[in-house]
C-alpha cells in the first residue's frame, strides 16, 4: 500500500514537472540571473537560462551597427547582441540593463522592503517614466538627456504600490498606492505559481484521472477572472483550465470541458473546483497538429515558388542609436514596451517644399485589448480578456521569424524588460522593421488617345512596416504601423493562431437538439468554435505641427434642391463641426450618417486658407453590442465608442485603467471623458478602436488564416500639394534581374 502511494506521489510530481515546463515554454520567461541571460545562446529563443525544447537553428539573430544597416544573411545566424553596454541617448529610450539593475537596487533598499529586501515583493513592472512632453519637444540631439526616471509598481505584504526611482540621483519616491479595485498586470511567476497550486489539490487530481486524463500529459493556463460582484473582491484571483497534449502539440483543441479551478494568487492555494463537464468526451487529437515537421510529407502543398524582395542597393532606412528610425521623409522614435507593445514617438514628416521636418503625432501605441466570449456558462462567463493590462501585451511578444513573420533585409530590435524580482532580460527580435513592395502604386495617370498625347505617368508604392507578434496564450496578434512616402501612417491588426475552443458531446450538427444554443459552431467532432469579440484600443497623441489641435467632425450631409434651381434632385455637401469638448468627440460610426474625422492645427494654414490637418479614417470594423450594464462591458467601456477624444494628461494612458486585473471599470477612458474637458485648440489625444466580430468557420481548424483590419491616419490639407509629385519613376537599370533556378 506504502509503494502504491509512493508511486502515486511520483507521478504526480512528475506531472507538475511537465505542466510547468510546458508553461514556461509557452509564456515570456524571466531569466534567474541577468548575467546568464545576456551570455546566453543566440538560439536561444527568449534569450534566458532557460533551454527551449524546440529548435531554433532556422531563426538568424541580425542587428545591422547603430546609425547604419548592413545587408543580413538569411540562415547564417550572425552574434548575438550584447546590451550589457547598453546606453540611453534619447529622453525616450527604454530602460536599459544597467538601468534596471540600478534601479531593482534601489527600490530594495527602501523601508517599504524590510532589511535588503527581506519582504516577500514582486516588482509587477519597471518602466521608463517619460519626461514632460515639454521637456522631450525642447530637447535636441547633442544636449544633455532629461533626468533618467523609473516608475515601478511593486506588491509588497499584499498591497499595491507605485513608486517613482530618480536614477542619477539615487532616491526613490513612493508615488501612490493601488486603487480600491483593481490588480497590477500578472507576472510570469503569478502565472507559473499558478500552474503549481492545481496540482496540491487532491480533489484537482482525482478529478482529472476520473476524466481520463493522466497528470502527465497534462497543459494549464492560468485565466484572468475578470469582476463579477462582491464574492470576487478582495483578494486576486486566478481561474485555471486544463487541456490534454496526448498525440498532439495543440493541446487547445483537447479542452478537459467543464473544469475550472479557482486559485487565489497571493496564498498559492486552491479556492473552489468546479466541474460541469464528466459527460464531454474529450476531442480526439487527429488532424490538430499545425506543425509542417509532423505533417505526411506526401500531402503537404507547394502551391507557390519561393518570393523574395531585392533591394540590389540594400535597404533605404537607417536605425541610429539604436531607436531612431529614418526613412524617405519620415523619421521617427521606436521602443519596444512590456505592456503596450511597440510604441511610436515623435513622428515626424519632410515637407517637400520646404525640407521642414513637420510634427505629425507625439506618441502612439496599442492601449488596450478586450476580448469577450460569447458563452454565459459557468465555464465560459468570465472568458472577457484584457490582454495589455492582464497580461502585458508586450510581455507576450514572441521572437519574429526571418523570413516568414519578416523578409530579407529587415532590421531585429530586441526588447529589455524586467523579471519579478526586478532583473532585467532580453525578448530577443520582438519588433522587425523593413521595406514593403507588393506591387502597390503610388499614383498613376495616362491620357486618353483622344487627346493625342502618348502620357503614361505611374509611381511605384512602397512603404515603411515596424511589425510586433504578441501570442497571448492562443491566440496571435499581429500589429503593423505602416508609413508611407505620401504621408500616410496605417495601423493594421492581423488575428491569427489557434482558436479557444469548447468541448462538446456533439460530433456532428445533426445530432444538436433544435433548442439548444451552442454558442459557437462545431469545428470538428466534439469541437465547438465560441464566438467571441476582439477590440484593439490604439492612444494616439496627435500633434499636428505643435500641440494645440482640435478635433472636427465633418458630417457629410444630403442636400435638396428645388426644381427651378437645378435638374438635380440632391446632392452632398460637407458640415464642418468643430468638438469643443470630449462629449462633442464621442463618435459611433454609422454607414448611412458618414463622417470625417479630422484633427487640425487651427494656428497654422495652407497659402490657400485651410487648417492643416490629419483625418483618422475607418476600415471594417466591429461595435460592441454588449450590454452596458454587464460587467465586462463595464470594464471594457473603452469600446463603447469607435473614437474618443480627451486633452493630453499624463496619467491617462491605458483605456481600461491602470490597475486592470479585477477592476470594475472605475478607471477606463469611458471614465475619464465624462469630465467633458474643453478639448478646442488644446492638446489632445485621439482614442481609435478595431473591432472584429469572431464566428468561427472550419477553415479555422486547427488554426486560423490570418484575418486583418486596419485604419489610417492621412493627411488632409496637410501639404500644399501632392507630396510624392517629385519621386522618379522605377527604370528597369535600377532593378536586379533574376532568372529562374532552372535556366541560371
Amino acid at each position: 500500500m506504502e509503494g502504491k502511494r509512493f508511486f502515486r506521489f511520483l507521478l504526480i510530481l512528475f506531472s507538475v514537472a511537465l505542466v510547468l515546463l510546458l508553461t514556461w515554454a509557452n509564456l515570456p520567461h524571466a531569466p534567474a540571473e541577468a548575467e546568464d541571460l545576456l551570455d546566453c545562446a543566440t538560439d536561444a529563443p527568449w534569450c534566458s537560462t532557460t533551454t527551449s525544447s524546440s529548435s531554433s537553428s532556422s531563426r538568424p539573430r541580425k542587428h545591422p551597427p547603430e546609425a547604419a544597416i548592413s545587408k543580413p544573411r538569411p540562415g547564417k545566424p550572425d552574434a548575438a547582441r550584447s546590451h550589457k553596454s547598453d546606453t540611453p541617448r534619447h529622453p525616450l529610450d527604454p530602460l536599459t540593463v544597467q538601468e534596471i539593475n540600478r534601479v531593482r537596487a534601489l527600490v530594495l533598499s527602501h523601508a517599504l522592503f524590510g532589511d535588503e529586501g527581506s519582504a516577500s515583493y514582486a516588482l509587477h513592472s519597471i518602466e521608463l517614466e517619460e519626461p514632460e512632453k515639454s521637456l522631450v519637444l525642447r530637447w535636441r540631439k547633442g544636449d544633455p538627456l532629461p533626468p533618467r526616471k523609473a516608475s515601478v509598481v511593486a506588491r509588497v505584504g499584499g498591497l499595491s504600490h507605485v513608486l517613482s526611482v530618480d536614477i542619477g540621483a539615487g532616491s526613490v519616491e513612493k508615488v501612490g498606492e493601488g486603487p480600491p479595485t483593481g490588480y497590477p498586470p500578472m507576472t510570469i511567476e503569478d502565472m507559473t505559481a499558478a500552474t503549481w497550486a492545481v496540482f496540491s489539490d487532491a480533489k484537482f487530481n482525482r478529478t482529472v484521472e476520473g476524466r481520463g486524463v493522466e497528470l502527465r500529459d497534462l497543459a494549464c493556463l492560468p485565466l484572468t477572472a475578470g469582476w463579477y460582484g462582491p464574492t470576487e473582491e478582495g483578494r486576486r484571483l486566478i481561474k485555471v483550465q486544463c487541456f490534454s497534449m496526448e498525440g498532439t502539440a495543440n493541446f487547445y483543441m483537447r479542452p478537459i470541458e467543464g473544469l475550472t479551478v479557482l486559485v487565489d494568487l497571493d496564498t498559492k492555494r486552491v479556492i473552489d473546483l468546479i466541474d460541469k463537464g464528466p459527460h464531454i468526451p474529450i476531442p480526439k487529437a487527429a488532424n490538430t497538429d499545425y506543425r509542417f515537421s509532423q505533417m505526411d510529407p506526401s500531402q503537404r502543398m507547394n502551391l507557390i515558388n519561393p518570393i523574395s524582395i531585392e533591394q540590389p542597393k540594400g535597404p533605404s532606412f537607417v536605425v541610429e542609436d539604436g531607436h531612431t528610425v529614418k526613412w524617405a521623409n519620415w523619421e521617427f522614435h521606436l521602443k519596444p514596451d512590456a505592456r503596450a507593445g511597440v510604441v511610436v514617438s515623435q513622428a515626424r514628416v519632410r515637407d517637400p517644399d520646404t525640407g521642414e521636418m513637420r510634427a505629425v503625432m507625439y506618441r502612439g501605441f496599442t492601449s488596450e485589448l478586450f476580448v469577450p466570449y460569447m458563452d454565459p456558462t459557468d465555464a465560459w462567463y468570465f472568458k472577457t480578456y484584457m490582454d495589455a493590462g492582464e497580461y502585458g501585451f508586450g510581455l507576450q511578444a514572441m521572437p519574429l521569424d526571418p523570413l516568414n513573420d519578416c523578409p530579407r533585409n529587415a532590421y531585429f530590435m530586441d526588447g529589455v524588460f524586467a523579471a519579478a524580482d526586478g532583473k532585467p532580460y532580453v525578448r530577443s527580435n520582438m519588433i522587425c522593421i523593413y521595406e514593403s513592395y507588393a506591387g502597390d502604386i503610388g499614383w498613376r495617370h495616362s491620357e486618353s488617345p483622344i487627346t493625342g498625347m502618348g502620357i503614361r505617368e505611374v509611381r511605384p508604392k512602397v512603404t515603411l512596416v515596424v511589425r510586433m507578434a504578441a501570442s497571448v496564450a492562443n491566440y496571435d496578434y499581429i500589429v503593423d504601423w505602416e508609413f508611407q512616402t505620401d504621408g500616410l501612417i496605417r495601423v493594421k491588426v492581423g488575428l491569427s493562431g489557434i482558436l479557444m475552443v469548447k468541448g462538446s458531446p456533439y460530433s456532428n450538427l445533426n445530432d444538436v437538439p433544435g433548442q439548444e444554443n451552442l454558442y459557437g459552431t462545431i469545428l470538428s467532432e466534439n469541437i465547438i468554435g465560441v464566438i467571441h469579440d476582439h477590440y484593439i484600443t490604439f492612444h494616439l497623441d496627435m500633434d499636428i505641427d505643435g500641440s494645440d489641435n482640435s478635433f472636427v467632425k465633418v458630417d457629410i450631409k444630403k442636400e435638396r434642391t428645388s426644381l427651378e434651381e437645378s435638374p438635380r434632385r440632391s446632392y452632398l455637401k460637407a458640415v464642418r463641426n468643430v468638438a469643443k469638448t470630449e462629449k462633442d468627440a464621442q463618435v459611433k460610426l454609422k454607414l448611412y450618417d458618414p463622417s470625417e474625422f479630422h484633427v487640425i492645427n487651427p494656428n497654422k494654414k495652407t497659402r490657400v486658407g485651410n487648417p492643416v490637418g490629419y483625418k483618422v479614417v475607418p476600415a471594417g470594423t466591429a461595435a460592441s453590442l454588449l450590454d452596458l450594464d454587464d460587467p465586462p462591458q463595464r470594464r471594457g467601456a473603452f469600446t463603447n465608442n469607435q473614437i474618443w477624444v480627451t486633452p493630453y494628461n499624463r496619467t491617462e494612458q491605458w483605456a481600461g485603467g491602470f490597475f486592470v486585473c479585477q477592476s470594475q471599470g472605475e478607471d477606463t477612458l469611458a471614465a475619464w471623458s465624462e469630465k467633458d474637458r474643453p478639448i478646442e485648440n488644446k492638446d489632445i489625444v485621439v482614442w481609435y478602436t478595431l473591432g472584429f466580430h469572431h464566428i468561427p468557420c472550419q477553415e479555422d481548424f486547427p488554426i486560423m488564416p490570418t484575418v486583418s483590419s486596419s485604419f489610417d491616419l492621412k493627411p488632409v490639407n496637410f501639404f500644399e500639394s501632392n507630396p510624392i509629385l517629385r519621386v522618379p519613376p522605377n527604370a528597369e537599370k535600377d532593378l536586379p534581374v533574376c532568372k529562374p533556378a532552372a535556366s541560371a
